[in-house]
């Protein structure tokens, strides 16, 4: 796994990514112009510009963001235009109809957990042709964070003020399309926040659509946020647990779900990591984490996923990292590839 320590100014920590990720970051814009043009005979230029309809919005959001992506397309040497467009993939799989991207995760704490403390994991599924990274960012107000990228399009962060986060693609009716802040524009601010309370509060603002997330602290605090495009809902733990595939659990929005027709898989996802924590309630711990997010069960299309046999390998997606968060301990365990066939390394935020 490639580890960038970057610090200073939000431009400096940007230019330190590109220098430090060119080549990643050179390759996922490559293969994302691809994937949103392909059958549909959109250019790259047109794929660039509806994504550069989120700009403005975003930079009134969030301009220290604004600030990494102009320092990460200097030190690459491509259009600020072109970097922006590469946060903004999840929201235009929907525009342009090439929908993907699966994950499953969970949050414990308290009684759940062998020793109270509060444990986040999640197998982060995608296209083999995207290279995770981690990066270990230093700002100047002191914060701190561990943010394992997925390419430069998204990050799964645990922060200094210790909470976490876990991210889970959902597919929601969007007929017409409705344009909102980008799911890797917005995350980044939720995790700079100094409090999951405030985290939670900015992601209910925010949150529309395209991702389900939760949030979980030192002090056992946990929450989820389901979204369509019009509404959000929090989900609340039982059992001092949260689990979560690619189909809603929030019943009014059910009736909206594409989950059946993209991603059947993901309710006996759901059902699976639900039965293996209940099996290990009460003595949840990093090493059970481990063993949860091996399991094959359903295999291909497991929690731990590999390549189905009926698919072309380019177009399959498998599960590329796997990460466990302790955020008492401020540690976070990463393994690049299936964690079934690869040794979780350990880091401190």
């Amino acid at each position: 796994m490639r580890v960038i320590e970057c610090s200073g100014t939000p431009y400096e920590i940007g230019k330190q990514i590109g220098e430090g990720c060119g080549d990643i970051l050179h390759h996922s814009m490559k293969t994302t112009f691809a994937v949103l043009s392909r059958g549909y005979g959109n250019s790259t230029d047109e794929v660039i510009a509806t994504a550069s309809k989120f700009i403005e919005p975003v930079r009134e959001y969030d301009h220290i963001l604004i600030e990494h992506l102009q320092g990460q397309a200097d030190a690459i040497a491509v259009p600020f235009e072109e970097m922006f467009a590469l946060r903004c993939i999840f929201e235009m799989s929907y525009y342009y109809k090439q929908i993907q991207g699966l994950c499953t995760s969970f949050a414990a704490t308290g009684k759940a957990t062998r020793d109270g403390k509060t444990i986040l994991g999640q197998n982060i599924d995608w296209l083999t042709t995207y290279e995770p990274y981690l990066l270990h960012m230093h700002y100047e107000d002191g914060t701190r964070l561990l943010a394992l990228s997925l390419g430069g399009m998204v990050e799964y962060s645990m922060n200094s003020y210790g909470f976490g986060n876990c991210a889970n693609s959902l597919f929601t009716k969007a007929d017409p399309y409705c344009f909102s802040l980008p799911l890797g524009c917005y995350l980044p601010k939720v995790m700079r926040q100094s409090s999951i309370d405030e985290a939670a509060k900015l992601l209910k603002q925010v949150a529309r659509g395209v991702g389900y997330f939760h949030l979980a602290d030192r002090t056992g605090n946990m929450v989820g946020i389901e979204s369509t495009f019009e509404e959000v809902e929090a989900v609340h733990p039982s059992n001092e647990l949260l689990f979560h595939a690619n189909c809603y659990c929030t019943e009014r929005f059910k009736d909206r779900d594409m989950a059946a027709a993209i991603l059947p898989d993901a309710f006996d996802r759901t059902k699976r990591i639900e039965e293996l924590l209940l099996a290990q309630h009460g003595n949840i711990s990093v090493d059970t984490a481990k063993t949860i997010l091996s399991d094959h069960a359903h295999s291909p299309y497991s929690i731990c996923r590999h390549g189905a046999p009926n698919k072309p390998t380019a177009w399959e997606m498998t599960t590329v990292a796997s990460f466990i968060m302790v955020p008492e301990e401020g540690k976070m365990y990463i393994a690049k590839g299936s964690p079934c066939e690869n040794d979780y390394v350990e880091y401190t935020v």
